[in-house]
């Protein structure tokens, strides 16, 4: 018998503005207790050392992370020249050092290098698994970390600001799966020094910015209603409305027949299905009839 989930039924989105020195999975467990909801997961990992947007679905909101997770986010982030360090980051030990500084035009002219869809090798400090175990984990434990390269999109690597000969600013849109630490010890090796990363902060994910975030001080302080954001909120679907019977079977995991050619969505599109203003499931169009994907107990 499975066992039977404890806490408040609660449904939507929460925006932390993360502060640093946390694991957002500590993050989480905070937001647990804070808020007693009974089931959670977050949009997307920040390392301990990053601040700002992290999107926490609470109930059914967790059935909609994947949307979050492959949206576009946005990075602000400052390294510093002539160090690297075994995490990528401060919170590594330095391995290597250079005397080598760049100006800032040999830095804007080789950005383009490192925007589109790029090959990018994970740093050996991060959460992706080889042969079963955290490279973390292999990394922590003296053991050899070979990440395999794999290609990401960047769509924007912009130059904010040298900030002093030592450390320079840099703002970035990306996908899913890039790291902002590969990027900057990558930038250093192409312009023939080293770099890591001295401060890290994600301004958005997805449709959450940081006008949505909140801190967990604040949150602690004031009424959830105030910050919780509708499972909707994170997808960016089409919508189609249903009957209550149509909407009825749906919920039992039944195909619907649409017979209004108009409303039709395209083949094999993915729309969200709604009734009485409320999400009801994610669906697929196949010829002529809606699949439920994930249906939503709201």
């Amino acid at each position: 018998m499975a066992r039977k989930r404890t806490g408040r039924k609660l449904d939507g989105w929460l925006i932390i503005d993360k502060p640093s020195g946390m694991t957002s999975t500590q993050v989480v467990g905070r937001v647990r207790r804070l808020t007693g909801a009974a089931k959670l997961g977050h949009g997307g990992t920040l390392d301990p050392m990053a601040t700002g947007v992290l999107p926490i679905a609470l109930g059914e909101a967790t059935k909609t992370v994947p949307y979050v997770m492959d949206g576009a986010k946005r990075y602000r982030f400052t390294l510093v020249w002539g160090e690297a360090r075994d995490t990528d980051d401060a919170d590594g030990e330095i391995t290597a050092t250079s005397e080598m500084r760049p100006t800032a035009e040999q830095v804007r002219a080789v950005l383009g290098e490192f925007e589109g869809d790029i090959t990018q090798t994970p740093p050996a400090y991060s959460a992706i698994k080889i042969d079963g175990r955290r490279a973390y984990d292999l990394a922590r434990a003296k053991e050899e970390v070979n990440p395999a390269p794999r290609t990401v999109h960047v769509a924007s690597f912009t130059l904010a600001a040298m900030d002093d000969a030592d450390h320079a600013t840099f703002e970035v849109t990306s996908g899913k799966g890039t790291y902002m630490r590969a990027l900057a010890r990558d930038l250093g090796l192409r312009l023939g020094t080293c770099a890591s990363v001295s401060a890290l902060r994600r301004l958005s994910v997805g449709p959450f910015g940081e006008k949505d975030a909140v801190s967990l001080e604040r949150l602690a302080e004031t009424e959830l209603a105030q910050h919780l954001f509708a499972v909707e909120t994170a997808l960016d679907l089409p919508s189609l409305v249903m009957t209550e019977i149509q909407a009825g079977y749906l919920r039992q995991g039944r195909p619907v027949r649409l017979l209004d050619r108009l409303s039709q969505p395209a083949e094999n599109e993915v729309v969200l299905a709604m009734f009485g203003g409320k999400p009801v499931a994610l669906v697929r169009y196949e010829a002529g009839e809606i699949h439920p994907m994930r249906v939503l107990n709201l």
